[in-house]
């Protein structure tokens, strides 16, 4: 290499030295730093092939790089300083005004809700699962006792993808999807998003979250559906809680039941939120169907079990006090920001 590196890194100082002198500005000057020094810097760039120098020449390089790299940086130092001398103190802040509190965010009433139900279960042995959120018809509707021309095929009317495929619009057959991969006993929730042809009103939305819930095993019976119903009800709304059982009609439960509990907006007086009657409808259930089991690969003459559904969104109403469901689909911070934990 001769004494070619000593030309080489002459003329790399000069450029430097250059480039610092005519930088206009503080923000100029950074970019001249970070170019020749930077970690991908130009003269970073060549300190690291010092290694591919012979021997001999390590040092006497080495000794040059190292002072033309402490002499840049003595002259960055020199003209920050000429650049920042003469400036203008920055303005002192105001601390008669009233602060203001970042928004850092927050869980949304119906996912706190998701997470509290889950946890109750979680205490009753229930393990929790998910499924997919488009589905065959064969899962939503078929292998759940509820053939494409029954009525019942007719209120989950949904939309429907170009293949076939749908949204679904219950967590149900994520039923079918743990019986099929696991042998019981078997005690999951489901939690997920579902989608129906609902219009968007109080109490209604075409996209909404639901819970599914499965319980499999030798000789459970409709006592064992009822009390856990009930335990749940009071573990999440108080120990008053009421809770009523009236009867009802699922394809994949039989006998079933629509649950309600005492309203919590007006303690059982009467409101526009549960009709006057002072009871909200929270989920339907029932006693799983012996073609359920049959479907999934079960013996319906060993096995019982309990299932159920509900929405958490009508749980959040009850639970935060709020008089319309279209509530928890805006982004007005001024509302969501009330269920935001300051702890998190």
């Amino acid at each position: 290499m001769s004494e070619a590196w000593r030309e080489e890194l002459s003329a790399l100082e000069r450029e430097a030295q250059a480039a610092v002198d005519r930088a206009p500005d503080i923000g100029a000057l950074e970019r001249v730093r970070v170019e020749w020094l930077g970690r991908k810097g130009r003269l970073t760039a060549w300190l690291r092939r010092l290694g591919e120098l012979p021997a001999e020449l390590r040092p006497r390089v080495g000794a040059e790089a190292n002072r033309i790299k402490a002499a840049l940086e003595a002259a960055l130092a020199a003209r920050r300083e000429a650049l920042t001398a003469g400036r203008p103190a920055a303005p002192r802040e105001d601390v008669t005004l009233p602060g203001r509190r970042p928004w850092s965010g927050g869980l949304h009433p119906v996912t706190l809700v998701v997470e509290e139900i889950c946890a109750i279960f979680r205490d009753f042995g229930f393990q929790r699962v998910v499924g997919p959120e488009i589905e065959t018809v064969e899962y939503n509707f078929i292998k759940l006792n509820t053939p494409l021309d029954h009525p019942a095929a007719d209120m989950h009317d949904t939309f429907y993808l170009s293949d076939g495929r749908l949204l679904r619009t219950h967590t149900s057959p994520v039923q079918l999807r743990v019986m099929e991969r696991f042998a019981p006993p078997v005690r999951v929730v489901v939690p997920g998003t579902v989608y129906r042809r609902d219009p968007f009103d109080a109490s209604h939305a075409p996209a909404f979250e639901q819970i599914e819930g499965l319980a499999v095993d030798e000789g459970i019976s409709f006592v064992d559906f009822k009390a856990t119903i009930d335990a749940f009800a009071k573990r999440f709304f108080g120990p008053e809680t009421g809770t009523r059982f009236r009867p009802s009609y699922f394809p994949f439960t039989e006998p079933s039941a629509e649950v309600d509990v005492s309203c919590q907006l007006c303690r059982g007086a009467g409101c526009s939120v549960c009709k006057g009657t002072g009871w909200v409808e929270i989920l339907g259930a029932g006693m799983v169907h012996p073609r359920v089991f049959a479907a999934a690969g079960y013996d319906p003459e060993r096995w019982t079990g309990f299932a159920f559904g509900m929405g958490p969104a009508r749980i959040a109403m009850q639970r935060y006090r709020i008089p319309d469901i279209r509530l928890l689909y805006e982004s007005d911070m001024r509302f969501l920001e009330q269920f935001a934990d300051p702890c998190t």
